[in-house]
């Protein structure tokens, strides 16, 4: 009977998913160790360790995700939450609230080097959706119309983002969206890969993040620009671009675009353009959708 529990025990241990808070770099990990019950000393060995239980629950049949810890949030927490943060258990409450609000990434077998970037993209990727989404949030109401300004500017955004993808030249799409001074610089990026039937995949978290920051840029008529890469087996990359302008997408020309690029932002000087790269207009969008005089 003893043997049988023991077998059932590993069999659900098995069925238990977990969450590995990481502290991603050195600054981080030193701000931890002001806690005694911390009892790591050296961030290399730490993120060893880390990679040793990872592969070990990994080889038992058990999904990990791991989440970014972040200590100025985790003593946040504990202050708010009335918790002792010196202690392992308050530790793991903080784990468990991020394995459901925090940026997180599955670990499948992928070295920890690997793991940590992606890790720290996600991070900012979810911060700067929910810094867009806020400021969106608070643009209110249309004084004339009554319709919520950061929805429909998020709709405008959609419609845009899919007439770029719909039109585009078959391939790997990688886009990129810049939004300044609204209040703060804000860059998006998202990738679309091709599906059999030739639409774009794209990940939903991924777009609902570049749709957001597009729509700011539309809807503050801030200055940005996106601009779109298309690789493709055989053939050069494709490089189109669209500046923000009103309410709008307003194509590059093929030398607009190559300014662009081979521009050194900081200076003004000539950067040498990419080999096996063409610099190209965009296909046109087709006609603006937009109800005359709907331009917020």
């Amino acid at each position: 009977m003893a043997h049988t529990d023991q077998t059932m025990r590993r069999v659900l241990r098995r069925e238990i998913a977990g969450t590995i808070g990481l502290l991603t770099d050195e600054h981080d990990f030193r701000a931890m160790r002001r806690y005694r019950t911390f009892t790591f000393h050296d961030h290399t060995a730490y993120l060893r360790q880390i990679e040793a239980v990872l592969k070990a629950r990994a080889a038992e049949g058990t999904h990990t995700t791991i989440a970014l810890f972040d200590p100025e949030e985790y003593a946040e927490y504990c202050d708010a939450a009335g918790l002792d943060p010196d202690a392992p258990a308050s530790r793991t409450r903080f784990t468990a609230e991020l394995a459901t609000n925090g940026p997180t990434v599955p670990y499948e077998g992928q070295p920890l080097t690997d793991l940590l970037p992606t890790l720290v993209d996600e991070a900012v990727r979810q911060a700067t959706w929910e810094y867009a989404a806020t400021l969106l949030a608070r643009l209110g109401s249309c004084s004339t119309c009554g319709e919520d300004l950061g929805r429909a500017a998020f709709t405008r955004a959609s419609r845009l983002l899919y007439q770029v993808l719909r039109t585009a030249p078959p391939g790997k799409r990688h886009l990129v969206c810049s939004v300044s001074g609204s209040p703060e610089d804000l860059v998006s990026v998202l990738h679309a890969d091709e599906e059999i039937d030739g639409s774009p995949h794209v990940d939903e978290a991924e777009a609902l993040e570049f749709t957001s920051v597009l729509a700011l840029g539309l809807a503050t008529h801030s200055p940005g620009g996106l601009v779109m890469r298309i690789s493709r087996e055989g053939g050069p990359d494709r490089i189109h671009g669209w500046r923000l302008r009103g309410y709008g997408l307003h194509p590059l020309t093929a030398g607009e675009v190559f300014d662009a690029y081979c521009t050194d932002v900081e200076n003004g000087d000539l950067i040498s353009p990419e080999s096996n790269v063409d610099y190209c207009a965009p296909p046109d969008l087709g006609a603006d959708d937009l109800p005359p005089g709907h331009h917020h």
